[in-house]
């Protein structure tokens, strides 16, 4: 009979303490890019392509425009070369090569406003910008659309 009453009183002890444990941590997610698969998958033979930033917006650019490339169908940026800087008065720092399956039509950057030698620091947000679509292409930073926030995605 103390048998039993033992066995009862660990396993109520134990449903007590279980209570006090604090929750799991959610898992971290790893991410598995599927771009280095996408010549196998589409069939089409991958082809480096270089990008150009010109023309000006003050009311973006302001004291100096960082951008970072933003993987994305039908192209992914190699890793040395996704970062560019652009001026006040229009010139590009940085080079923009991309791998791509087919020449991009358009291209999302995040952004954010800061000088050339500034610090890492968070981005704004998505800035979605057309291309001419060439081998070569260009991207007239007139012509591009300052997307949402990072906060806008909550």
């Amino acid at each position: 009979m103390k048998y039993i009453y033992a066995i009862i009183l660990s396993l109520i002890c134990t449903v007590s303490v279980a209570d006090d444990v604090p929750p799991m941590p959610a898992p971290r997610v790893s991410l598995f890019s599927t771009t280095v698969d996408w010549a196998a998958v589409t069939g089409l033979p991958l082809h480096q392509y270089a990008g150009e930033i010109v023309g000006k917006n003050k009311n973006l650019v302001r004291e100096g425009l960082v951008l970072y490339y933003l993987d994305s169908f039908p192209c992914y940026g190699e890793a040395d070369s996704v970062r560019v800087w652009l001026s006040p008065n229009g010139k590009m720092s940085g080079h923009l090569r991309l791998v791509c399956v087919a020449a991009p039509k358009t291209i999302s950057f995040a952004w954010r406003n800061a000088t050339e030698d500034a610090t890492q620091s968070r981005t704004t947000g998505i800035l979605n910008c057309p291309t001419d679509g060439k081998r070569d292409f260009t991207i007239d930073i007139s012509k591009c659309d300052i997307g949402p926030n990072w906060t806008e995605y909550k």
